[in-house]
């Protein structure tokens, strides 16, 4: 069974950055499709950022998606930290050979969430 565990969520002032790391065990993300979506509060879990199977990095906006398949692990640097941004942010391994991907219901396996919030 395939478990994500995120970290690296904590309080961050507007303006500032934070990389939140999704480390992967009893499965592999080498060749998978990986994602990071998240959720405040009252609202749907909405989509934030994805890499294919074989990408290395994405850049979404202010979000960068990357992968160190060495090291079993899907990052997300996200930059010019806003309020908006505060949620809890979860990571999610897709399909085996898989290009992005934009919604929930294409994660097989999600971690536990990490909170992020931004505030002054």
């Amino acid at each position: 069974q395939v478990q994500l565990v995120e970290s690296g969520g904590g309080l961050a002032q507007p303006g500032g950055s934070l990389r939140l790391s999704c480390a992967a065990s009893g499965g592999t993300i080498s060749n998978y499709a990986m994602g990071w979506f998240r959720q405040a509060p009252g609202k749907e879990r909405e989509f934030v950022a994805s890499i294919n199977w074989s990408a290395g990095r994405s850049v979404k906006g202010r979000f960068t998606i990357s992968r160190d398949n060495a090291k079993n692990t899907v990052y997300l640097q996200m930059a010019s930290l806003e309020p908006e941004d505060t949620a809890v942010y979860y990571c999610c391994r897709g399909t085996s050979y898989s290009g992005a991907f934009y919604f929930p219901t294409e994660c097989n396996y999600w971690g536990q969430g990490t909170q992020v919030t931004v505030s002054s």
